[in-house]
């Protein structure tokens, strides 16, 4: 079976137990965030290999994340442990209805402390996907660095990469270097994944013809872009199609969603299904990882993915051109 490597920072996240202000919380469940562990977490749960390259404080909380990835499967020949630096943490509020209040606690911390040396080290046998996304090169200089060299790398072995912008402009030293940045590391992939309002700030436009236009005109094979509860639009070499969302009857916490999304694709890539197959699974997985709080958890087996599919297949019907 073939690997799939990502790079990213694992957080330890502190979840509110009650609604309201998070400085008036006084009790938080603890779970793992990160854009990426997400996906490595779907992919092994639909029995894919992954390894995680990451670097975390030897702490307490980076020992839980090892914890974590030990008992999900996900590879960890390549994360190190930084004496000096800690590991990041996030809180993140309950919310009845719309997107939870988040708060980051990660300038500083051992990911951010990554370096393109630390990408060398890593060995490319048996690598035929990299999954990369916009929030790693958004940290530091030197995690930026290595998100080139990464990419660099995985071009060098011949890798397929999927790229997942991920915008998070809070991070970013001004909006100019993120959409600079974002769209130089754009045009070294094979597929990207923009959220329709990501495609308004890096290309200029919502309507997701033009986005794709923008992005295939920089050499890319496949974009697919997310439009939330309309579903998605898929452009490729040869045909263009709309795939329509699944319909979810109540909507618990909508981050994650995007995660699950990846992982449909690219477990579909993996598995060699067609390009609508794939993104029928990435609506799928996204519409169930909605119904939970934790980013993760919701993340189905093959078999719970299977059956939803199967429960609501008179919902994927699509229009292609």
């Amino acid at each position: 079976m073939s690997k799939v490597i990502l790079f990213g920072e694992p957080m330890a996240m502190f979840t509110a137990e009650e609604e309201g202000p998070l400085e008036e919380v006084e009790l938080f469940r603890r779970s793992l965030a990160g854009a990426e562990v997400n996906v490595c977490t779907g992919l092994t749960r639909l029995v894919h290999k992954v390894e995680y390259v990451t670097k975390l404080g030897e702490d307490p909380l980076g020992n839980y994340v090892k914890n974590f990835l030990d008992r999900e499967g996900i590879g960890t020949e390549f994360i190190t442990f930084d004496p000096i630096y800690k590991t990041g943490t996030m809180l993140k509020s309950k919310v009845s209805s719309g997107d939870p209040v988040t708060a980051y606690y990660r300038k500083g911390s051992a990911f951010s402390h990554m370096t393109a040396e630390d990408i060398d080290k890593i060995n490319f046998n048996g690598v035929s996907l990299v999954h990369v996304t916009g929030i790693p090169p958004a940290l530091s200089l030197s995690c930026r660095e290595a998100t080139y060299r990464l990419m660099e790398r995985a071009k060098e072995n011949n890798c397929y990469i999927t790229f997942d912008p991920n915008l998070r402009p809070a991070l970013w030293e001004s909006e100019e270097v993120m959409i600079k940045v974002v769209n130089e590391l754009a045009s070294k992939c094979d597929m990207i994944l923009p959220g329709i309002s990501e495609g308004l700030i890096l290309t200029g436009s919502s309507e997701p013809e033009k986005i794709a236009d923008y992005y295939q005109n920089l050499g890319i094979k496949d974009v697919i872009i997310k439009e939330g509860s309309k579903g998605a639009y898929v452009r490729s070499a040869y045909e263009s199609f709309r795939v329509p969302s699944f319909k979810v009857k109540k909507v618990v916490d909508t981050v994650g969603a995007g995660d699950g999304f990846a992982v449909g694709v690219i477990s579909g890539k993996l598995e060699n299904l067609e390009l609508h197959e794939s993104v029928i699974r990435a609506n799928a997985i996204g519409a169930i990882q909605v119904t939970f709080v934790s980013d993760n958890e919701g993340l189905p087996t093959r078999e719970e993915l299977d059956k939803f599919i199967k429960e609501n297949k008179n919902e994927t019907s699509s229009s292609r051109r």
